[in-house]
Order: structure tokens, then sequence, then C-alpha cells
């Protein structure tokens, strides 16, 4: 067997990694899943979390995603998300804006435009709790 499966994560826009890798925690719908070389297919939808990836036993990347689905094969670990965001590289004031942002949208809704407002609200925070618990307060 392989020592490494092909990850890849592509969002809407872009392909944003693109790499062999040991092991990738993924946050499924049911919960988190490592994914190793030889995975037995599965395809899953994703909540809101974090894709932790793995290099010799220490964590390479971190990378939160709001959403999506993920394809496990033998070889290949693919994420289709929704929106993804590099923890190590992630601003904190930009993501103070958007939770700012996204709390005058919700507030300033109408009622049939309140779940859509409400949902963007929820990720957008979700990111910041993620930032302060890496330690990026």
């Amino acid at each position: 067997m392989t020592k490494t499966a092909e990850f890849e994560l592509v969002a809407p826009e872009e392909l944003l990694l693109s790499e062999l890798v040991e092991l990738v925690v993924v946050p499924g719908a049911e919960g988190d899943f490592g994914v190793l070389p030889g995975h037995s297919p599965l395809i899953s939808t994703l909540r809101t979390g974090v894709i932790t990836v793995y290099e010799k036993n220490e964590v390479k990347k971190r990378l939160f995603v709001s959403g999506g689905f993920v394809e496990v094969t033998p070889e290949r670990c693919t994420v289709l998300a929704d929106e993804a965001v590099s923890i190590e590289t992630a601003d904190r004031r930009d993501v103070e804006n958007r939770v700012r942002a996204s709390q005058e949208v919700f507030d300033a809704a109408r009622e049939d435009e309140k779940d859509d407002a409400a949902e963007a609200l929820r990720i957008s925070k979700a990111l910041l709790a993620v930032l302060d618990t890496a330690g990026q307060a």
C-alpha cells in the first residue's frame, strides 16, 4: 500500500490545494473522519468545520470549510467546498469585519431573507471561533 494519497480541495472558483498527503481529517456530516491511503470509497456531505492535513504525524495545514461534499477513493480525497479559508493565513480583522457585516445584514433582513442571513452569520462566527481556538486572537 502506498504511504500517500492525493488530496484536492476545490472551491467554486478555483483549485485551492492539490498535493500528496499521509492523512487528512475531514468534518463529515456524521462527524470527523480520517482519510489514509487505501481508504474505502465514500461520498459524504461536509459540515462547517476544519480540514486538517498531516505530514509525519504533525499538522501541516488547517483549512476552514463552510460545507460541501467529499469523495474518497483508495488513491484520492477530493473536497468540493462551498468556501475554504486557510487558518494560517486568515486575517482576523477581515473575519471580524465579516462577522459585523453579516450581523448587519441579518438585522436588516426581511423575514423571507432571515434564513440565508442567519446561515451567513453562523458561518462567519464559526470561522472567528476557529481563529480564536487556533491562537490567532
